[in-house]
């Protein structure tokens, strides 16, 4: 288990420019991301009668168990949060893994980009996506191991590139472009982890700071279902769409919609305008933008009122866009 004063000092990371070229092949990347670690993580004496670079088991977890990590994403930037073993769900035999970051939690939520909470296996750790859980890790990890799973809507064929100093690297090939993380026997997690898609540019990254046990504090998990995704680029006029703020799988209705804008307006006689409105004329969401305006990566929720809400947007001016998306979600929280 980890040591509750026990700490890794990764590097911060540089924001990568998007649009990189996708790298030659997967080893390459690993060994790039191998060398900028390189002496940077404190692991364990070996003591524990495991072998050093010998296969990695799965390990077993516990409520309060945190570790930080620094993320960073084409649609927020760079951020930190420590990721939390919020419960131990019996019925479902499944840790349940939440955020420090209610923010972050949201994000989550409407952009889809940390699939690593909510529900986890205890045999596993096979993460959850849509509904089904998927062998990220596969456990025992010894090199040369290959498996098979799903993640970001991609498939993925996994190998064990290498297992030294307690770490297992992990490099993920596919159609959806390339995830390779390192998995630490002593934090019991990943120290890193990285998904480049189908055109090389980087959509994840996540950098380990430090871990623990013990977690004080409230942990958020937002259980989310996307409800509207619309890019309006090359309008000039108006739009008219709609949506319903149903369809979660358990049935429930949504405790919140958080919406999620990406907007930017020409020069000169440029703006652009948008409004949501629910099925009682409620209009939670009104935006307008004049010349030159940007608003990226904005974010927020606005009250879930169980019927059909309309989208009106307008623009005009050349490459102006504005892209909206909106998921409903049903929330979690725990005080540890």
């Amino acid at each position: 288990m980890p040591n509750p004063a026990g700490c890794v000092c990764a590097p911060k990371l540089a924001k990568p420019p998007m649009g990189i070229p996708r790298l030659a092949t997967p080893l390459l990347v690993v060994l790039l991301l191998s060398s900028s670690l390189a002496g940077c993580l404190t692991t364990g004496s070996g003591d524990d009668g495991y072998d050093d670079d010998g296969p990695i088991e799965s390990p077993q977890w516990e409520v309060g168990q945190w570790w930080l990590y620094t993320f960073i994403t084409p649609e927020f930037g760079e951020d930190s949060a420590r990721l939390v073993v919020a419960e131990n769900n019996t019925d479902e035999s499944a840790w349940m893994l939440g955020i420090s970051n209610l923010k972050e939690a949201q994000r989550h939520a409407v952009v889809n980009h940390n699939p690593f909470l909510g529900r986890m296996t205890w045999d596993n750790l096979s993460a959850y996506e849509n509904g089904i859980p998927q062998p990220v890790f596969s456990f025992p990890l010894t090199t040369g191991k290959t498996w098979e799973f799903t993640l970001f809507g991609a498939s993925w064929n996994a190998e064990v590139v290498s297992t030294v100093g307690r770490e297992a690297t992990v490099v993920c090939t596919g159609d959806g472009g390339e995830i390779i993380y390192t998995f630490s026997r002593d934090a019991a997690f990943f120290t890193s982890f990285t998904y480049l898609d189908a055109d090389g540019e980087y959509r994840l990254q996540m950098q380990m700071n430090g871990f623990g046990s013990h977690h004080e504090g409230d942990v958020w998990f937002i259980r989310a279902t996307d409800l509207f995704d619309v890019r309006y680029d090359g309008l000039d006029g108006e739009a008219y769409d709609s949506f319903f703020d149903s369809g979660h799988p358990s049935g429930a209705d949504f405790d919140m919609l958080v919406w999620y804008l990406d907007v930017e307006i020409n020069g000169g006689a440029s703006q652009g305008s948008l409004t949501v409105k629910d099925h009682s004329g409620v209009t939670p969401l009104a935006r307008a933008w004049g010349p030159s305006s940007t608003e990226k990566g904005s974010l927020g929720t606005i009250p879930a009122n169980s019927g059909e809400y309309s989208v009106t947007a307008s623009l005009n001016g050349g490459s102006s866009y504005i892209h909206l998306k909106i998921a409903g979600g049903l929330q979690s929280s725990w005080t540890l």
